[in-house]
């Protein structure tokens, strides 16, 4: 796998999971569109995670709202806010790097694009278990893990004024 931007992070990974969308949308169009993606069933599942949370005794139990983010307000800026998760570094045009911790567990998702029109995006979740409990709670959300991000990557590509939904699978 040939990802350079983040070569630091892939040896400490223990779930790496790539997917990838082609469309003419720009880097911030499409992951504006993915993180503001916010259906009904999504906001469901969240309330399952609120339940499964509290049992397994995780840190953050709230359900995520996207609050409007549109492509004009996507910060690259490390820290800012980008839906529920925080910049951790970013280049514009090329890709953005995400990140959200708990006590079981640090999760990133970086949005990296080839810049070409039609573009193609490479979306890649990678987890990090912080205790056990991070290992069990991952392999309970994987199956929707998978359903959520192909979701978010029609998002990306349709929200902000695309229209081709090109979507490939990953690993």
């Amino acid at each position: 796998m040939n990802l350079p931007e983040l070569d630091d992070l892939l040896p400490t990974a223990d779930e790496i999971d790539v997917k990838t969308a082609h469309g003419p949308v720009t880097l911030r169009e499409f992951t504006a569109g993915a993180l503001a993606f916010n259906p009904w069933w999504l906001k469901s599942l969240y309330g399952v995670r609120v339940v499964l949370a509290t049992v397994m005794r995780l840190g953050y139990v709230g359900i995520p709202n996207p609050k409007n983010l549109r492509p004009e307000t996507l910060s690259f800026t490390p820290g800012a806010p980008a839906s529920f998760f925080t910049v951790e570094r970013g280049e514009e045009d090329h890709y953005l790097l995400i990140k959200v911790s708990d006590n079981h567990l640090v999760a990133y998702l970086a949005f990296i694009t080839d810049n070409y029109q039609p573009a193609t995006f490479t979306v890649v979740t990678l987890v990090q278990y912080l205790r056990p409990a991070g290992r069990l709670y991952y392999r309970a959300i994987k199956p929707f893990h998978h359903l959520v991000v192909r979701s978010m990557c029609t998002a990306g590509l349709t929200t902000f004024g695309g229209k081709d939904l090109g979507l490939a699978g990953g690993q």
